[in-house]
């Protein structure tokens, strides 16, 4: 993956963490850590999917693209976000910014 690539990956992480402040579905309080260890996916049996997003996928992310790793190619997040955010006001915005992570990383 080139520096532009790790960089647009980097930026549209950003971008996420910007609306789901706005979109109030980012919390001020540390989760507990015993909740990182779940297995499942998103560890949708210890926390809601937009805690997922805060506390494993964007900390995870940012700290691969900082240290250069190889990123996951393939992945598709965005149908979770089409499940868990339907009825919000902010839907589409964080669908979008999802949908553009997940296409991003196909090009891996």
């Amino acid at each position: 993956m080139s520096h532009a690539q790790y960089q647009a990956v980097y930026t549209l992480l950003k971008e996420l963490e910007a609306v789901l402040r706005i979109a109030k579905l980012w919390q001020s309080e540390s989760i507990e850590a015993e909740k990182l260890n779940s297995t499942a996916p998103f560890c949708c049996d210890v926390m809601t999917f937009e805690q997922w997003l805060q506390f494993v996928f964007i900390p995870k992310m940012s700290l691969m693209i900082e240290q250069g790793m190889a990123l996951p190619a393939n992945m598709s997040i965005a149908p979770m976000a089409e499940m868990s955010f339907a009825t919000h006001p902010q839907y589409s915005q964080i669908l979008s910014l999802l949908t553009k992570l997940d296409e991003s990383l196909q090009k891996n």
